[in-house]
């Protein structure tokens, strides 16, 4: 297993930002040897950072960060300090395309939560989850 790492991307206000932290993050997983974990990491960065970029106004970061054994930790950092809305039943989203984002993450990750964070002087939060490599 790899040894332990840590990337952090900081993003603009701009859904193609949500593109872009994709590919890097396959980019990143696919260096370290992790391909295995790409398709779900990808679902949940999406799902973290497209959720930062459109509830906030400012700045936005994915951190991406693996501690052996083997768990791998995917955030996203924004500059609003309230909480997330709790995840909902997937059920009730059945013929949406908004607004199940985090009971996707809940729904697809070992374990995920959220802390309110001071980034560079701006308040705000962290949302993250963790997938297991086992």
């Amino acid at each position: 297993m790899p040894e332990a790492w840590e990337y952090t991307l900081t993003i603009p206000n701009d859904l193609r930002a949500v593109t872009v932290s994709r590919r890097t993050l396959r980019l990143i997983l696919t260096t370290h040897g992790l391909i295995r974990l790409v398709d779900v990491a990808e679902l949940l960065a999406s799902e973290l950072v497209s959720n930062a970029v459109r509830h906030t106004k400012g700045p936005a970061a994915l951190r991406v960060r693996w501690a052996p054994p083997g768990t791998l930790r995917l955030g996203a950092w924004d500059a609003n300090p309230e909480p997330p809305e709790p995840p909902r039943s997937l059920d009730r989203f059945a013929e949406r395309e908004e607004g199940r984002g985090l009971a996707l993450v809940q729904a697809c990750s070992d374990l995920w939560g959220w802390q309110p964070l001071s980034r560079f002087g701006n308040r705000g939060k962290y949302v993250w989850c963790e997938l297991a490599a086992a």
